[in-house]
């Protein structure tokens, strides 16, 4: 039995391992070499198969006794280390109250982050639901259920980014008007902020930028409904004395379809730098919902109507915060980040 279980050696062993040991990383790998599945200590346990069966009881009981020292050992290792690291940690951590605070610098958030949290907040004080929707989107959805002839030039591949197959980069908001009516039965009333992409890239426009698309379907819409609506967005986000004007537009989404301009907030309608002269600022497109956008999401034309609009949103924060260049925007300088702090 003794050639099988040699305890003094085995004790000897552990508790020079436990003498060096000053990490818990160390502590954890030589409790694994004695006493985990495969350790020493179980090893000995395996080898009792070896002994004649009348030694095995008495040797069994031995190695059981080494198992229980060899915890208790790693045990009060284990409590030795804990504390120390402790200390350490304390040490680390430890502040001179007497020290000057540091002083941290002031956030501010983006203008585009502004104008969302506005919008979303004008809208839904009318009852607008936010839906976020997908940035790559099918040939379908994107065009053909909004009503886009195959030789309309928005398909072409320098407007459009294209990925492959029948998958692209979103070029507008408007995708998430069929994801909605498809799945959701009138009324509907949403409002769906998300980035957009195309392949454009000067001082007023970008590769990447936001939209907000609005949808409203129920029973009775007219454009009556999309001016009222438009006044009061108007007036909330450019102020008071704000009008909007329609003026017939088109696209293949809405019909009649119409741009909305408002009344210059910069010099009141009588002409300025900002309105060009002509008193009146582009903000928008909208329209009535073209009874085949209608039809493609199994909505009735004949029982409901509805209307859409869609923003950029860097071009409301522009005119908004009197910002001259859209590469402002999101180039990240912090120095012009300042200027929006609120």
């Amino acid at each position: 039995m003794q050639d099988i279980v040699n305890t003094d050696e085995m004790k000897a062993k552990i508790e020079s391992a436990v003498k060096d040991i000053s990490s818990s990383v160390e502590l954890r790998e030589t409790k694994m070499k004695f006493l985990g599945k495969n350790g020493e200590i179980p090893s000995l346990m395996k080898g009792l198969k070896d002994l004649p069966s009348e030694e095995r009881p008495a040797a069994g009981k031995v190695i059981n006794a080494l198992r229980e020292w060899a915890e208790d050992a790693f045990g009060k290792c284990e409590e030795r280390i804990k504390n120390a690291e402790l200390n350490a940690r304390y040490e680390r951590e430890k502040i001179d109250v007497t020290m000057p605070g540091k002083r941290r610098k002031k956030g501010a958030f983006h203008p585009d982050t502004l104008v969302v949290d506005e919008l979303v907040s004008v809208f839904s004080g009318m009852g607008f639901e936010i839906y976020e929707g997908r940035e790559i989107e099918t040939d379908y959805y994107n065009f053909t259920a909004l009503n886009t002839p195959k030789d309309h030039p928005a398909r072409d591949m320098q407007d459009t980014f294209y990925l492959g197959g029948d998958f692209l980069l979103r070029t507008q908001t408007s995708a998430g008007q069929v994801h909605v009516m498809e799945n959701k039965k009138p009324p509907i009333k949403i409002l769906s902020p998300g980035k957009v992409y195309r392949p454009d890239d000067d001082a007023t426009h970008s590769p990447m930028f936001s939209q907000m698309e609005g949808l409203v379907v129920d029973r009775g819409i007219t454009l009556c409904d999309l001016k009222g609506m438009l006044d009061e967005f108007a007036r909330k986000i450019f102020g008071s004395g704000v009008k909007t004007r329609l003026r017939p537009s088109y696209f293949p989404f809405t019909e009649p379809s119409v741009e909305v301009d408002v009344s210059c907030f910069e010099c009141g309608g009588k002409g300025c730098k900002l309105c060009k002269g002509t008193g009146w600022i582009e903000v928008l497109g909208a329209g009535m919902v073209n009874r085949a956008v209608l039809e493609n999401c199994g909505i009735d034309p004949d029982e409901y109507t509805g209307f859409a609009f869609g923003m950029g949103i860097e071009r409301i924060a522009m005119l908004k915060y009197g910002i001259n260049n859209m590469k402002l925007l999101f180039e990240g300088d912090v120095r012009f980040g300042k200027q929006f702090r609120e």
